[in-house]
C-alpha cells in the first residue's frame, strides 16, 4: 500500500508522526468506456475553452469566482489557510461512537505509526479501546477540511472521515408516511418475523456476488455465447394483503 498523507496525531501535548493509508478498494469491475464502432478507448482532455487546445497539467491553475473575474489559489495558499491542519490531525474531544449517527460516516482509512512514534501510537490505542471511546479531529487532506473520528480497530488505529451536518440532507422534500393506522396482529407479526430472522452479524457471509456474476456474462460473451436474460417482477404488497403476506413470510 502507498501512503496517501503523511503528518501526525496530536493529542494534548503528544503528537505521534503517522502515515495514512486507504482501507477500502473496490469489488467492482474495471470498465472502460470504447466507441461502439471500432471498439477505441474513450479518452477525456482538459481543454480550453476559448481556444479548443488541450491543457497540460502544469498549466491547470485552481480559481475562485469573486464578483467578475477569478482568483487565482497556489498551493501556498492552500496550506497558509490552516497550515497546522495540513500536518495534523488534532483530537481535541473525546466521544463514544454510539453518539454518532450512522449517516455521518464516511471513508475510512488505516493509520500507521512513523519510526519513533510506535510506543505513544499503541498508547493511544490501547487507551481508546479501554475506555471504549473515539478521538474527534479535523485535518486537511488535498485542499478540502474533512472532520475524522480516531478509533482502534485489531490492534490499529482506524481513521473514519464523518460528514458535516450541513452535508446532510433534510427529509422536508420526502412524502413519507403519517397517521396511518397499524394493527396489533400486524405489528406482532412483524416483530416475531424479525425475531425469526435475527442473528449474528457477520460480514464474511456477505460478498459482491453482482460482479462475479457479470465476470460470468463477460466470459460467456467472449465464448460467444449469449446470457440468459431473467426477468424479476417484484410483486409489490398492498395494505390489503399485508396480514396475509405476513403470515406466509412466518410459515
Amino acid at each position: 500500500m502507498r501512503a496517501i498523507w503523511t503528518g501526525a496525531i496530536g493529542f494534548g501535548l503528544v503528537n505521534i508522526p503517522i502515515k495514512l493509508y486507504s482501507a477500502i478498494e473496490s469489488s467492482s469491475l474495471d470498465l472502460d468506456m470504447l466507441d461502439r464502432k471500432d471498439q477505441s478507448n474513450i479518452k477525456f482532455k482538459r481543454v480550453n475553452e476559448k481556444t479548443g487546445k488541450e491543457v497540460t497539467w502544469e498549466n491547470i491553475v485552481k480559481g475562485y469566482y469573486l464578483k467578475d473575474h477569478y482568483v487565482i489559489l497556489e498551493d501556498a495558499d492552500f496550506e497558509e489557510a490552516s497550515p497546522e491542519k495540513t500536518k495534523m490531525i488534532g483530537l481535541h474531544a473525546f466521544v463514544q461512537l454510539s453518539e454518532i449517527d450512522s449517516i455521518y460516516f464516511d471513508t475510512p482509512y488505516y493509520l500507521e505509526p512513523q519510526k519513533g512514534g510506535e510506543k505513544a501510537y499503541q498508547l493511544l490505542e490501547k487507551a481508546l479501546e479501554k475506555s471504549k471511546m473515539a478521538g474527534l479531529g479535523s485535518f486537511v487532506m488535498r485542499n478540502v477540511e474533512h472532520l475524522a473520528i480516531v478509533k482502534p480497530y485489531q490492534g490499529s488505529l482506524l481513521l473514519n472521515k464523518i460528514r458535516y451536518e450541513q452535508e446532510i440532507r433534510t427529509l422536508d422534500e420526502l412524502h413519507l408516511p403519517s397517521g396511518i393506522k397499524i394493527q396489533k396482529e400486524e405489528m406482532d407479526m412483524a416483530l416475531q418475523l424479525i425475531k425469526q430472522h435475527s442473528k449474528a452479524f457477520d460480514i464474511r457471509k456477505y460478498k459482491n456476488d453482482y460482479s462475479e456474476d457479470l465476470l460470468k456474462i463477460i466470459h460467456l460473451k467472449d465464448k460467444g455465447k449469449r446470457a440468459t436474460i431473467r426477468k424479476i417482477d417484484v410483486d409489490n404488497t398492498m395494505a390489503e394483503d399485508l396480514l396475509a403476506k405476513l403470515k406466509a413470510s412466518l410459515a
